[in-house]
């Protein structure tokens, strides 16, 4: 897994470097990579969801599936207990931007082109339930730490995310059998295809809008960066190595914990008038670290697991 791992993250690598490259360039504007997240948030993600779906029914999926959701409700919480600990709040006007960094991933943007390019549909058919869980977890759990209360109003736009949602549509798909026509399915996966270079794009775009002189010379970013891309997923590790999950539901559940932060952090901080700046920072930061770390784990998962 490792060596899959390391060669995929290498090739993600170059198409991020040339995506920062383009923005550098001016080829790629602040509202160019907007339209391209939406694009790949309101359409390639959904197709690749539900071409995953896509599949016989398998009793064993539906189990691995199950396994998955427990996984990663258990990751989740883990990585709520690391950051709670390990990031005071005492004379730190930032920390429940830097707990929230320090526990929720990016399992959306790395996490499906990492775990699609390595185990193929049946990781991404995984991942779902990692993907759902977060959702639900950060408009409840990450909506109190962040904004102070909890609002079914924003738990209801989580469970709408066009994520979520088409991971509904598909395993209804799935449970009934009903099969999409051929031509729009070769269509959704050819869309789905986009998902790689996509996703690494925009991540390319959003370390070329940050001071990355600025952010190398924060300590904090390192600290929350270590705990986020090192401590959590070890613990996760950990976790895993005592539990008789499934291989592929323990790979799963491990790189997508291992994956950097959030992006969605940089949107909640804006929307409540957080330091914005800061989390963009760390997401670039831990972004590009991962493709070193990400590897790391992974290493030593295969002794592991």
């Amino acid at each position: 897994m490792f060596i899959l791992i390391m060669n995929q993250l290498i090739k993600m690598l170059f198409i991020m470097i040339l995506a920062f490259i383009c923005y550098r360039l001016h080829i790629i504007n602040q509202e160019g990579n907007r339209n391209f997240s939406n694009l790949l948030l309101m359409v390639v993600n959904p197709c690749l969801i539900i071409t995953v779906f896509q599949t016989d029914y398998d009793p064993g999926l539906v189990r691995g599936l199950l396994a998955a959701f427990a996984a990663a409700l258990i990751a989740h919480v883990i990585g709520f207990f690391i950051a709670h600990f390990l990031v005071p709040e005492k004379n730190n006007p930032d920390y429940a931007l830097e707990r929230f960094a320090a526990a929720y991933s990016n399992c959306g943007f790395i996490g499906i082109p990492l775990i699609n390019s390595v185990l193929g549909s049946k990781g991404v058919f995984l991942l779902t339930a990692y993907m759902t869980v977060f959702n639900i977890l950060t408009w409840t759990h990450g909506l109190i730490l962040l904004n102070g209360k909890f609002s079914a109003k924003r738990l209801k736009e989580g469970l709408l995310a066009p994520i979520v949602v088409c991971t509904v549509i598909g395993a209804i798909l799935f449970f009934l059998q009903i099969r999409i026509p051929s031509p729009l399915i070769d269509s959704m996966e050819y869309i789905a295809d986009m998902n790689t270079p996509l996703a690494m794009m925009i991540a390319g775009f959003s370390v070329a809008q940050t001071d990355l002189k600025k952010i190398c010379f924060h300590v904090r970013t390192y600290w929350i960066s270590f705990i986020k891309l090192m401590v959590m997923p070890l613990a996760v590790l950990v976790f895993l190595a005592f539990f008789p999950f499934d291989r592929d539901v323990a790979y799963t559940t491990l790189v997508a914990a291992a994956c950097p932060t959030a992006t969605t952090l940089t949107m909640m901080a804006i929307r409540f008038e957080r330091n914005y700046t800061y989390s963009s920072g760390i997401f670039s930061f831990s972004t590009v670290l991962s493709v070193f770390t990400i590897p790391a784990i992974t290493f030593i998962a295969d002794f592991v697991l």
